[in-house]
């Protein structure tokens, strides 16, 4: 139903803005969908919710797909690209209570509560914070992870991304917002992608009037980052982006799987680089993966670059042992 209401709203703005096209929703599922079973983090395919999808790009079946840029690996196989990344929704965290817990906070909930989460990345988070709560696995969609919180009495809380919350109309059920100081988010977490074939010029021109630059910025320097450091969903990996007065601040941060040991810094540079019209054979430059030819190319560099410079700053500090202590130990 997410997947739907996305693919919606990324249609219905290219209707507005292209009334002459007519656009047809093609409807399918992913190995990601189908096994409900096992954590994410343990089933080591890198495309999960992607392949199917792409499949169908490459044999020409569909033109662009929509997907949570969160799903998508910072390197796509060859032939595609990201032709537009949509205005990011809220990217934090937030937390669902149980009814009998309504009105609490993590904090609050009696000593041993089972939080659910199917991330590392938050688990490894919270667990340091909130030493008293039980965080396991949950898998499914949004329907059928706020079913088994509400039916059950397995779980006090579960933690989903706001903006899948929100693009639901579920707004109402947030019972806590986690702060960057509490839980930084997922690479991409809250956006909006938008994949083509890079050589479809025609479509690639149609979607680049969706990229929101400032999103658009703040997304490359996390999947900069996150690339360099050969993060994933196997490895808890974790940012914060601000774009403030030309520019853009990266915290980015790596756990163990317990939260105990655990780096975090944060860099900053400058974007504010006027767009110039650079036709020719650098047109279609990717950057981690994403081709946005309405954004100055200098801002894209820079994004990129203090994503690979704070993942090498960690990585001096000893980031690689703690990323690979937790691959070992995940599978």
């Amino acid at each position: 139903q997410l997947a739907r209401i996305q693919t919606d709203s990324v249609v219905e703005t290219l209707r507005e803005l292209y009334p002459d096209l007519r656009f047809e929703i093609v409807a399918m599922s992913t190995t990601g969908d189908k096994i409900l079973d096992t954590a994410l983090s343990k089933i080591g395919e890198k495309s999960l919710f992607t392949k199917e999808l792409e499949n169908a790009l490459e044999r020409n079946e569909v033109d662009l797909v929509v997907h949570s840029l969160k799903d998508l690996p910072t390197s796509l196989p060859p032939g595609f690209t990201i032709g537009a990344v949509c205005k990011r929704e809220n990217p934090l965290d937030a937390v669902v209570f149980h009814p009998k817990n309504c009105g609490k906070t993590l904090s609050l909930l009696p000593e041993k509560s089972v939080v659910g989460t199917s991330s590392l990345r938050r688990a490894a988070q919270l667990k340091k914070k909130f030493p008293q709560l039980e965080f396991r696995d949950i898998r499914g969609n949004l329907n059928t992870r706020l079913k088994k919180l509400d039916e059950k009495e397995d779980f006090g809380a579960i933690i989903l991304a706001a903006a899948g919350l929100k693009r639901m109309g579920w707004e109402n059920r947030i019972g806590q917002l986690l702060s960057p100081e509490d839980c930084l988010y997922a690479v991409g977490q809250g956006a909006l992608a938008v994949e083509v074939r890079a050589k479809d010029q025609e479509i690639l021109n149609m979607v680049s009037a969706l990229h929101d630059e400032d999103t658009v910025l703040r997304c490359i320097a996390e999947r900069a980052f996150m690339k360099r450091l050969e993060g994933g969903c196997s490895v808890p990996v974790a940012v914060n982006t601000v774009l403030k007065d030309g520019q853009l601040y990266l915290t980015g941060a790596v756990y163990s799987l317990d939260g105990s040991d655990s780096l975090r810094e944060t860099m900053q540079t400058g974007v504010n680089y006027p767009q110039r019209n650079e036709d020719g054979p650098n047109d279609d430059v990717q950057h981690v993966g994403i081709t946005a030819k309405n954004v100055p190319r200098l801002a894209q560099e820079a994004a990129e670059s203090l994503g690979v410079e704070l993942a090498n700053l960690l990585l001096s500090k000893g980031a690689k042992h703690i990323l690979s202590v937790a691959r070992q130990l995940n599978d």
